[in-house]
Protein backbone atom coordinates (compact mmCIF):
# COMPACT_ATOMS: atom_id res chain seq x y z
CA UNK A 1 0.00 0.00 0.00
CA UNK A 2 1.54 3.40 -1.06
CA UNK A 3 2.09 5.70 1.98
CA UNK A 4 -0.15 8.54 2.09
CA UNK A 5 2.11 11.51 3.21
CA UNK A 6 3.42 14.26 0.84
CA UNK A 7 6.46 16.00 1.07
CA UNK A 8 7.64 18.73 -0.57
CA UNK A 9 11.45 18.34 -1.93
CA UNK A 10 12.85 20.48 0.34
CA UNK A 11 16.46 19.77 2.20
CA UNK A 12 19.47 17.51 1.57
CA UNK A 13 19.73 14.80 -0.74
CA UNK A 14 21.10 11.64 1.29
CA UNK A 15 22.41 8.48 0.95
CA UNK A 16 22.85 6.12 3.80
CA UNK A 17 24.30 2.88 3.36
CA UNK A 18 22.69 2.51 0.56
CA UNK A 19 22.74 -1.19 -0.97
CA UNK A 20 21.03 -2.42 -4.30
CA UNK A 21 21.29 -5.66 -5.88
CA UNK A 22 18.85 -6.09 -9.00
CA UNK A 23 15.99 -8.45 -8.28
CA UNK A 24 15.53 -9.95 -11.63
CA UNK A 25 19.63 -10.87 -12.10
CA UNK A 26 20.98 -11.08 -8.57
CA UNK A 27 23.65 -8.45 -9.29
CA UNK A 28 25.01 -6.15 -6.53
CA UNK A 29 24.76 -2.68 -8.85
CA UNK A 30 25.94 -0.25 -5.43
CA UNK A 31 27.75 -0.77 -2.19
CA UNK A 32 27.51 1.37 0.85
CA UNK A 33 26.83 4.53 -0.66
CA UNK A 34 26.80 7.48 1.54
CA UNK A 35 27.01 10.75 0.06
CA UNK A 36 25.38 14.04 1.35
CA UNK A 37 23.85 16.40 -1.32
CA UNK A 38 23.12 19.57 -0.19
CA UNK A 39 19.77 21.41 -1.31
CA UNK A 40 20.86 23.17 -4.89
CA UNK A 41 24.50 21.47 -5.22
CA UNK A 42 25.38 20.20 -9.05
CA UNK A 43 26.55 16.73 -9.50
CA UNK A 44 28.09 14.93 -12.02
CA UNK A 45 28.30 11.18 -11.26
CA UNK A 46 30.90 9.47 -13.38
CA UNK A 47 32.16 5.58 -14.21
CA UNK A 48 32.34 3.01 -17.14
CA UNK A 49 29.58 1.02 -17.73
CA UNK A 50 27.73 -1.12 -15.49
CA UNK A 51 29.49 1.30 -12.21
CA UNK A 52 25.95 1.78 -10.95
CA UNK A 53 25.01 5.20 -12.20
CA UNK A 54 22.05 4.66 -13.88
CA UNK A 55 21.11 3.01 -11.00
CA UNK A 56 21.67 5.41 -8.25
CA UNK A 57 18.98 7.58 -10.70
CA UNK A 58 16.37 4.82 -10.53
CA UNK A 59 17.09 4.28 -6.85
CA UNK A 60 16.10 8.57 -6.48
CA UNK A 61 13.49 7.73 -8.24
CA UNK A 62 12.26 5.11 -6.87
CA UNK A 63 11.90 2.69 -9.81
CA UNK A 64 13.35 0.35 -6.81
CA UNK A 65 13.53 0.57 -3.24
CA UNK A 66 16.71 0.03 -1.63
CA UNK A 67 18.46 -3.55 -0.49
CA UNK A 68 19.68 -1.72 2.55
CA UNK A 69 19.93 1.98 3.98
CA UNK A 70 18.13 4.53 3.00
CA UNK A 71 17.49 7.58 0.57
CA UNK A 72 16.47 11.01 2.45
CA UNK A 73 15.65 14.38 1.57
CA UNK A 74 15.88 16.24 4.28
CA UNK A 75 14.43 14.05 7.62
CA UNK A 76 12.06 11.76 5.07
CA UNK A 77 12.58 8.32 3.79
CA UNK A 78 11.58 9.01 0.39
CA UNK A 79 10.08 5.04 0.90
CA UNK A 80 7.50 6.93 3.04
CA UNK A 81 6.08 9.62 0.63
CA UNK A 82 3.11 9.54 -1.88
CA UNK A 83 4.81 8.10 -5.24
CA UNK A 84 2.64 10.27 -7.56
CA UNK A 85 3.60 13.58 -5.29
CA UNK A 86 7.32 12.76 -5.08
CA UNK A 87 7.57 12.01 -8.44
CA UNK A 88 5.73 15.12 -10.00
CA UNK A 89 8.15 16.99 -8.78
CA UNK A 90 11.56 15.48 -10.04
CA UNK A 91 12.30 16.84 -13.31
CA UNK A 92 13.73 13.20 -15.16
CA UNK A 93 15.63 12.85 -19.04
CA UNK A 94 16.55 9.66 -19.86
CA UNK A 95 19.03 8.43 -22.10
CA UNK A 96 16.51 7.49 -24.76
CA UNK A 97 14.37 10.00 -25.06
CA UNK A 98 10.35 9.08 -26.17
CA UNK A 99 8.45 11.57 -28.30
CA UNK A 100 5.09 11.22 -29.15
CA UNK A 101 3.85 11.76 -32.82
CA UNK A 102 2.19 14.84 -31.58
CA UNK A 103 2.96 18.97 -31.42
CA UNK A 104 6.40 20.04 -30.15
CA UNK A 105 4.62 22.35 -27.54
CA UNK A 106 2.67 19.26 -26.54
CA UNK A 107 5.59 16.91 -25.76
CA UNK A 108 7.11 19.80 -24.03
CA UNK A 109 4.43 19.53 -21.49
CA UNK A 110 3.46 16.31 -21.62
CA UNK A 111 1.47 14.78 -18.14
CA UNK A 112 1.80 18.78 -16.91
CA UNK A 113 -1.68 20.06 -16.56
CA UNK A 114 -2.50 23.70 -17.36
CA UNK A 115 0.65 24.18 -18.63
CA UNK A 116 0.74 27.68 -20.55
CA UNK A 117 2.37 28.43 -24.01
CA UNK A 118 4.64 30.78 -21.91
CA UNK A 119 5.61 28.33 -19.77
CA UNK A 120 6.71 25.76 -22.94
CA UNK A 121 8.52 28.74 -24.84
CA UNK A 122 10.37 29.36 -21.26
CA UNK A 123 11.58 25.73 -21.40
CA UNK A 124 12.23 25.38 -24.59
CA UNK A 125 14.27 28.42 -24.13
CA UNK A 126 16.22 27.40 -21.11
CA UNK A 127 17.06 23.97 -23.28
CA UNK A 128 18.27 26.15 -25.74
CA UNK A 129 15.82 24.13 -28.28
CA UNK A 130 13.76 27.67 -28.74
CA UNK A 131 15.39 29.17 -32.07
CA UNK A 132 15.31 25.96 -33.91
CA UNK A 133 11.50 25.60 -32.82
CA UNK A 134 10.34 28.87 -33.64
CA UNK A 135 12.24 28.28 -37.06
CA UNK A 136 10.01 25.40 -38.19
CA UNK A 137 7.19 26.60 -40.75
CA UNK A 138 4.51 25.64 -38.04
CA UNK A 139 6.89 26.49 -35.02
CA UNK A 140 5.54 25.10 -31.64
CA UNK A 141 2.67 23.32 -33.55
CA UNK A 142 5.15 21.62 -35.31
CA UNK A 143 4.19 17.50 -35.84
CA UNK A 144 6.83 15.27 -34.96
CA UNK A 145 7.08 11.45 -35.77
CA UNK A 146 6.42 8.85 -34.09
CA UNK A 147 9.66 8.77 -31.43
CA UNK A 148 10.97 11.92 -32.72
CA UNK A 149 11.84 10.56 -36.42
CA UNK A 150 11.63 13.94 -38.02
CA UNK A 151 14.28 15.47 -35.73
CA UNK A 152 18.08 15.04 -34.72
CA UNK A 153 19.58 13.34 -31.74
CA UNK A 154 20.21 16.99 -30.02
CA UNK A 155 17.09 18.10 -30.60
CA UNK A 156 15.34 15.55 -29.04
CA UNK A 157 17.17 15.36 -26.37
CA UNK A 158 16.98 19.15 -25.57
CA UNK A 159 12.97 18.71 -26.10
CA UNK A 160 12.79 16.25 -23.83
CA UNK A 161 14.89 18.37 -21.21
CA UNK A 162 12.89 21.18 -21.69
CA UNK A 163 9.66 18.75 -20.81
CA UNK A 164 11.70 17.88 -17.43
CA UNK A 165 11.90 22.10 -16.99
CA UNK A 166 8.59 22.79 -17.57
CA UNK A 167 7.75 20.90 -14.50
CA UNK A 168 10.00 23.45 -12.82
CA UNK A 169 11.53 20.50 -10.32
CA UNK A 170 13.26 21.03 -7.21
CA UNK A 171 15.35 18.09 -7.89
CA UNK A 172 16.43 17.73 -11.46
CA UNK A 173 18.23 14.13 -12.36
CA UNK A 174 19.80 13.80 -16.07
CA UNK A 175 21.24 10.65 -17.34
CA UNK A 176 23.79 10.95 -20.11
CA UNK A 177 21.39 13.24 -22.61
CA UNK A 178 23.23 15.84 -23.26
CA UNK A 179 25.47 13.87 -25.39
CA UNK A 180 24.41 14.12 -28.75
CA UNK A 181 24.73 17.90 -28.40
CA UNK A 182 27.12 20.20 -29.55
CA UNK A 183 29.88 22.48 -27.01
CA UNK A 184 28.08 25.80 -28.27
CA UNK A 185 24.79 24.67 -27.50
CA UNK A 186 26.03 23.07 -24.22
CA UNK A 187 27.15 26.77 -23.09
CA UNK A 188 23.86 28.18 -23.79
CA UNK A 189 22.21 25.05 -20.69
CA UNK A 190 25.26 26.04 -18.85
CA UNK A 191 24.14 29.69 -18.49
CA UNK A 192 20.68 29.02 -18.30
CA UNK A 193 20.83 26.60 -15.68
CA UNK A 194 23.34 29.09 -13.83
CA UNK A 195 20.84 31.85 -13.74
CA UNK A 196 17.88 30.20 -13.27
CA UNK A 197 17.93 27.07 -11.62
CA UNK A 198 19.63 28.56 -7.93
CA UNK A 199 18.01 26.43 -5.50
CA UNK A 200 17.35 23.30 -7.76
CA UNK A 201 19.48 20.13 -7.07
CA UNK A 202 20.97 18.58 -10.33
CA UNK A 203 22.84 15.74 -10.53
CA UNK A 204 24.05 14.47 -13.97
CA UNK A 205 25.15 11.32 -15.25
CA UNK A 206 27.69 11.15 -17.77
CA UNK A 207 30.83 9.56 -19.39
CA UNK A 208 32.85 12.24 -20.35
CA UNK A 209 33.62 15.52 -18.34
CA UNK A 210 31.40 18.33 -19.77
CA UNK A 211 33.53 21.92 -20.48
CA UNK A 212 30.74 24.30 -20.28
CA UNK A 213 28.53 22.89 -16.92
CA UNK A 214 30.10 23.97 -13.72
CA UNK A 215 29.63 21.51 -10.91
CA UNK A 216 29.90 21.92 -7.19
CA UNK A 217 31.20 17.90 -6.50
CA UNK A 218 32.20 15.15 -8.93
CA UNK A 219 31.44 11.43 -8.08
CA UNK A 220 33.33 8.35 -9.64
CA UNK A 221 31.62 5.33 -9.03
CA UNK A 222 33.47 1.48 -9.68
CA UNK A 223 31.89 -1.74 -9.61
CA UNK A 224 29.04 -0.44 -7.53
CA UNK A 225 31.18 1.49 -4.80
CA UNK A 226 32.64 5.46 -4.87
CA UNK A 227 35.94 5.56 -5.41
CA UNK A 228 36.49 9.40 -5.69
CA UNK A 229 34.49 11.99 -5.13
CA UNK A 230 35.16 15.90 -4.07
CA UNK A 231 35.19 18.86 -6.17
CA UNK A 232 36.23 18.81 -9.79
CA UNK A 233 39.59 21.15 -8.74
CA UNK A 234 40.00 18.72 -5.88
CA UNK A 235 39.73 15.49 -8.12
CA UNK A 236 42.31 17.45 -10.93
CA UNK A 237 44.85 17.47 -8.03
CA UNK A 238 44.18 13.89 -6.75
CA UNK A 239 45.73 12.33 -9.89
CA UNK A 240 43.65 10.03 -10.06
CA UNK A 241 40.25 8.60 -12.19
CA UNK A 242 38.72 11.79 -12.64
CA UNK A 243 42.03 13.33 -14.11
CA UNK A 244 43.16 11.05 -16.31
CA UNK A 245 39.70 11.44 -17.68
CA UNK A 246 39.73 14.62 -18.57
CA UNK A 247 43.05 14.68 -19.90
CA UNK A 248 42.02 11.93 -22.06
CA UNK A 249 38.88 13.81 -23.33
CA UNK A 250 41.38 16.95 -23.76
CA UNK A 251 43.43 14.85 -25.93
Amino acid sequence: KEPSSKILLKGDLIFKNVNFTYPETGIQALKQINIHIKQGERVLVMGKTGSGKSTLLQLILRYYNTELGGIFIGDTNIANTDLFNYRNQIGYVPQDSFLFSDTIAANISFGQEGVTQQAIEWAANAAAIDTEITQFPAGYQTLVGERGVTLSGGQKQRISLARALVKKPMLLLLDDCLSAVDSSTEQKIATHFTTHLKGVTQILVSHRVHAHLDFDRVIILENGEIIEMGSPTSLLSLGGVYQKMAQLQRQ
